[in-house]
């Protein structure tokens, strides 16, 4: 098992590195404020402040840094999260709702209800970490009877036959903005369009808020909510297909999974099922999901990390309501698209540290910080440094939400069993698991009690499936998805092994072709190859990054060596 080849999925390593990013893209001199842009195509690179900052980030964010320290166990970070906290204690207004602060990057000061549903899931997470915190659970409490103070609840149909008594709750918001100086002003509104799903994406938290504290509030607003889009809303079709932000989409979908599971009404679980299922077709086998559907032509489209996270969330949901066939898909996803989706290469970024930071604007060590970062528009082979969000706050936010549920349901323990889900390299009180792929199709289990140990098995394993215990074949019962060794005792080595070569696939992704090499669950490599960072380049033994005739005209040289800085450049 010396001298790998390939690239291990490592999501400790993916923590790491992004909880690098959200302690350092950030404004010290603000109590560390969140940088939501970073341009690193700008001579020099830059990070600057915008409104966005101090309204979904503090949110997201302290969601972020919270599930990546608790992934590492680490104290690292801990002042830095306790900033996200004081940030999302203030700017609260009437009817509960959250504003942000008056920096002088900002403008017309608005709550949005689209950010709202990033406000209520970081409430949630102090509370689950803090039960007897009253701060957080005053915040929730009063935002979630705000929001439900302000919605329009739809009681009766008018219509030419007659008069109609809605029979369950149809909620919906009259805009999707609300001025902190004079609330509802219809002739204002964000411009994005599609109010009802973008407002609805606090949906999942609601149904969180209600499982927490029991908050019979949220659990209306949550069906209401959801009433309101699967009914008169007429945004998805009967087959759940829609036009639009498959973000919101995604995570909406979660909500309704979520909802339905919760209140047991299959009905809702059929729904996020069905939204999940059509934004599936539009993805890759390995992850790489479109930001829009049906807006653009579907070449046109990038893939926004925000919804591989929408997706892994929504499959493990789906998991929760007995669908176990989207294990594959939570699988897939993390380990390709997403972690691939992340910034490790700063080679190309020019900087200037003699420029002092002001004015909510930062140049230090753009390049060093910038590393961990999650892309808000990749290609299917690579990121493009030149498009607007190559690196984008809201996915940073987003990501380490995703890689700490793949990490917590890759090794589980229950009814005195080893689960191990997903194959990962990870210690756990009860046993320690290690693997090697994509080299070779081989997990080991150690457990550290006597205890039942079982693997969950894919297609891409096949069916040559081959078992030892401390070295002495034995033949393992294969129970539905699991293949199970009873009874093993502590300390015992448990190996599965199967046979690995590399196979080449033909996928159509965004409309074009693509030859995609795997190594079981791994993509290892894809043609044709990308501009400008080039994506699933996983043979250790060749460089990670290839600048094109582009990359040497915006950088103005290409160095493979340490990060170019600009100095004194003005």
């Amino acid at each position: 098992m010396s001298n790998p080849t390939y690239e291990k999925f490592e999501p400790l390593r993916n923590a790491k590195l992004v909880l690098g990013y959200l302690t350092s893209m950030v404004d010290e001199k603000a109590d560390n404020l969140p940088y939501w842009l970073v341009l690193p195509h700008k001579k020099p690179a830059e990070a600057a402040h915008c409104r966005v900052d101090d309204a979904e980030l503090v949110g997201s964010w302290y969601e972020a840094i919270d599930a990546v320290r608790k992934m590492l166990k680490t104290e690292e970070g801990a002042p830095v999260q306790l900033s996200f906290y004081r940030h999302l204690m203030k700017s609260w207004g009437e009817h509960g709702l959250r504003f942000h602060e008056p920096y002088p990057w900002t403008h017309t000061n608005h709550s949005s209800f689209h950010e709202m549903g990033y406000i209520l899931p970081a409430l949630n997470r102090m509370l689950e970490n803090n039960p007897g915190d009253q701060e957080p659970e005053k915040r929730a409490s009063e935002l979630v009877r705000g929001l439900r103070s302000l919605v329009i609840e739809r009681k009766v149909r008018t219509f030419w036959s007659g008069d109609y008594e809605e029979k369950e709750p149809v909620y919906e918001f009259p805009n999707d903005v609300y001025l902190k100086d004079g609330g509802f002003d219809l002739s204002r509104h964000t411009g994005r369009g599609e109010q009802g799903i973008r407002n609805a994406i606090v949906l999942h938290s609601l149904v969180r808020r209600y499982e927490i504290a029991g908050d019979e509030v949220a659990l209306d607003l949550a069906i209401g909510i959801a009433n309101h889009l699967l009914g008169p809303s007429r945004y998805f079709n009967f087959k759940m297909e829609f036009f639009g932000h498959v973000h919101s989409a995604g995570w909406v979908a979660s909500g309704l999974v979520r909802l339905g599971r919760i209140t047991g009404s299959q009905r809702y679980i059929a729904a996020g099922k069905g939204i999940y299922d059509y934004i599936r077709s539009l993805s890759s086998s390995f992850g790489w999901v479109p930001e829009y559907a049906q807006w653009h032509p579907l070449h046109e489209e990038h893939c926004e990390t925000c919804c591989i996270k929408d997706m892994i969330e929504c499959a493990n949901e789906l998991i929760l309501a007995g669908y176990e066939e989207y294990w594959e898909d939570m699988t897939l996803f993390a380990r390709n698209q997403l972690v691939e989706n992340q910034l490790k290469v700063s080679s190309y970024v020019v900087t200037d540290n003699t420029r002092p930071d002001g004015e909510g604007v930062s140049y230090r060590e753009i390049d060093k910080r910038m590393i961990g970062g999650f892309t808000g528009g990749s290609l299917v082979n690579s990121i493009s440094l030149s498009k607007f969000r190559s690196i984008a706050g809201c996915c940073v936010g987003m990501a380490p939400v995703a890689l700490e549920m793949v990490w917590n349901r890759s090794v589980e323990f229950r009814d005195e069993m080893v689960l191990v889900n997903i194959p990962v390299d990870k210690e756990t009180e009860e046993a320690t698991v290690s693997m090697n792929y994509p080299d070779t199709g081989y997990i080991s289990i150690t457990p550290k009690r006597r205890c039942d140990v079982a693997v969950r098995a894919y297609d891409w394993m096949g069916q040559d499936l081959g078992g030892r215990i401390n070295g002495i074949t034995c033949v393992p019962s294969r129970e539905g998805n699991l293949v199970v060794f009873r009874n093993v005792a502590a300390g015992d080595i448990v190996e599965l092994e199967h046979p690995l070569e590399t196979a080449v696939v033909k996928e159509t992704v965004r409309g074009e072709e693509y030859s995609v090499s795997w190594r079981g669950c791994d993509v290892i490599d894809i043609f044709p190859r990308g501009e400008h960072l080039r994506l699933y380049q996983r043979n250790l033994h060749i460089p990670k990054y290839y600048p094109s005739a582009e990359d040497v005209h915006f950088t103005g040289a290409v160095n493979y060596g340490p990060t170019q800085q600009a100095q004194g450049k003005k």
